[in-house]
C-alpha cells in the first residue's frame, strides 16, 4: 500500500510519511528513568500523540516498562459529573490497554470506590498488579475542565507518594497547555466565558518539568518530502523544499498539508515535479478552505488575551516592551503553533 502525507490523527509509519519521533522529545526517556511526573504541551497537530504512542510501544518492547498512552478526552462529555467522567475515562483506558499492551501488562478489574477516587484507585491497583514499572501518558488532559479536572489532578497528586510500587513509576500530562492554563471553570459557565484558568500548577505541583515539542527544521522538511520521492518517483525540487520551510517554519501539520494538497490535488502526475509555484498554490487553497487547523486558529484570535498580542503584530506596531516581537510575545505560538508571519494578514482576512 502506498504511503501518504497525514493531516488527521496519529501517524503510522507503515501508512504515512513520518520522521523519528525521539528527535523532538529527547528529554522524555530521561525523565521516565528518573520516575518523574511531567507535562508535555504543544499546539494541535504537531505530533504529541504520534510521538508518545510510538515511545510507549518502544519502551514496552524493550521490556523495562509497561508504557502506554491513555486518553482523558471522553471525560469531557460529563462536565458536571465527576463520577460519570471517571467511569467513561476508565472504560476508554481499558480499550486502549487491550490494543496497546500484552495481556500480562493490562490492568486488573477496576476497584469499586467512591466517585472522586476512581482514577487514583485504578492507577494504584494497576501499578500493584503490573509485573513492570507502569508509565502512563495521559493525553488530552486539558479537554477536561472545572471540578472534574481538579479532582483528577488532586487524585494524581495524592497517589504520587506511593510510586513506584503503589502508583505509576512515571506519568505525563499531555495537552495543548501547561497546567497553569488549564480551564478552571465548568464549560459554558460565566467564569469559563471570562477565560478562567488555574493560574497555578498547585493541583499538580508534583511535576518536575514542562516540555514542549519543537517543529521540524529545514533538513527534516526535506527528509520528509524525500520519502515521497523515494516511494513514488515524484520529485520535490530543492527550491520547493526551501519554500515549504519558508511558508511553514516547520509546523508539522502545515508541512504535511502543503505537500498533501500539492501531490494529491494539484500535481497528480508523478512524473511532474513539485516546484515552489505549486506550493504557493497549495498555500492559497488551504487558506481558502479554512481547514480545521486554520479554523481553530481563527477561533483563537477571538480570545481577548490572544488578540492583545496578535493585533499589534498584524498591524506592524511595537509591543509595550518596545520590540517588534518580544520574547514574552512569542506566546502567540500557543494559539495554534502557526509560526509563519507571512500568512497572518491573509488569515486575518478570514475574520473580516
Amino acid at each position: 500500500m502506498p504511503r501518504w502525507f497525514n493531516t488527521a490523527g496519529p501517524c503510522r509509519p507503515e501508512m504515512n510519511y513520518t520522521l523519528p519521533t525521539a528527535r523532538r522529545i529527547p528529554r522524555v526517556p530521561e525523565l521516565i528513568d528518573q520516575q518523574a511526573y511531567f507535562v508535555v504541551h504543544a499546539p494541535r497537530q504537531v505530533g504529541k500523540t504520534t510521538s508518545l504512542l510510538t515511545l510507549g510501544s518502544e519502551l514496552t518492547a524493550e521490556g523495562r516498562y509497561a508504557a502506554v498512552l491513555l486518553s482523558m478526552e471522553v471525560g469531557a462529555g460529563f462536565p458536571d459529573d465527576t463520577g460519570a467522567a471517571e467511569l467513561a475515562i476508565l472504560d476508554a483506558w481499558r480499550g486502549a490497554a487491550l490494543s496497546r499492551l500484552p495481556a500480562e501488562l493490562r490492568p486488573p478489574p477496576w476497584p469499586e470506590v467512591s466517585p472522586g477516587r476512581r482514577i487514583g484507585a485504578a492507577l494504584q491497583a494497576w501499578s500493584r498488579a503490573c509485573p513492570r514499572p507502569l508509565v502512563v501518558f495521559l493525553d488530552e488532559i486539558d479537554a477536561l475542565a472545572g471540578d472534574v479536572l481538579i479532582s483528577i489532578l488532586r487524585q494524581l497528586r495524592d497517589g504520587y507518594a506511593d510510586r513506584p510500587a503503589g502508583f505509576p513509576w512515571s506519568l505525563a500530562l499531555v495537552g495543548l497547555r501547561d497546567v497553569r492554563d488549564y480551564k478552571a471553570a465548568t464549560p459554558g459557565s460565566e467564569a469559563d466565558r471570562a477565560g478562567a484558568r488555574l493560574g497555578s500548577a498547585s493541583p499538580f505541583n508534583i511535576k518536575v518539568r514542562s516540555l514542549t515539542m519543537r517543529d521540524f527544521n529545514a533538513a527534516e522538511v526535506t527528509e520528509l518530502y524525500l520519502q515521497h520521492s523515494a516511494d513514488t518517483g515524484q520529485i520535490f525540487t530543492p527550491e520547493a523544499c526551501a519554500r515549504a520551510f519558508e511558508l511553514t517554519q516547520g509546523q508539522p501539520w502545515l508541512v504535511n498539508a502543503l505537500a498533501k494538497e500539492a501531490v494529491e490535488e494539484l500535481v497528480v502526475d508523478r512524473t511532474q515535479p513539485i516546484t515552489p509555484e505549486v506550493l504557493d498554490a497549495a498555500k492559497e487553497e488551504l487558506i481558502r478552505r479554512q481547514d480545521t487547523h486554520l479554523d481553530s486558529l481563527a477561533e483563537r484570535l477571538r480570545e481577548t488575551r490572544v488578540r492583545r498580542i496578535i493585533e499589534p503584530i498584524l498591524a506592524g506596531r511595537r509591543c509595550r516592551c518596545r520590540r517588534m516581537i518580544c520574547v514574552m510575545c512569542w506566546i502567540w505560538g500557543w494559539c495554534g503553533g502557526l509560526r509563519w508571519a507571512g500568512w497572518w494578514s491573509q488569515i486575518r482576512s478570514i475574520e473580516r
